[in-house]
């Protein structure tokens, strides 16, 4: 159990560090209503964790990894909850087309990117 603890903490903590030098990185180059950071985080995150369970689901390493790279650095890294504020935040500015494409382009995109991820996870 302190194992599996540390693990996530760790991953978690990597994922959380990455988040915010995305967004930075981001930020430097864009500067528009619209959340291109979150947008990016979240569409390698869903990408991220297709490739980690994909990898895993094919016989690949022991759940100490699921828990490391799975529930710690994607859980760490994904930003969903920034994603509900900012869309919440977009609305309350009358940006709601703006908000209503980043929900579509965020839906189909994850899935399309999870879908991917898995392909290339199982056939790693």
């Amino acid at each position: 159990m302190i194992r599996t603890i540390l693990l996530i903490g760790l991953g978690g903590g990597i994922g959380s560090v990455f988040r915010y030098l995305t967004t930075i990185i981001v930020s430097k180059y864009y500067n528009n209503a619209f959340p291109l950071a979150t947008f990016i985080i979240n569409m390698i995150g869903c990408f991220l964790i297709g490739a980690f369970m994909g990898f895993i689901e094919n016989g690949g390493p022991n759940d100490n990894y699921k828990y490391l790279f799975v529930t710690g650095f994607c859980g760490g890294y994904t930003t969903f909850s920034a994603f509900a504020y900012e869309n919440s935040s977009l609305m309350s500015t009358q940006n709601t087309f703006i908000a209503f494409t980043y929900i579509a382009a965020s839906v189909v995109a994850g899935l399309l990117f999870v879908w991917l991820g898995l392909l290339i996870g199982r056939w790693m």
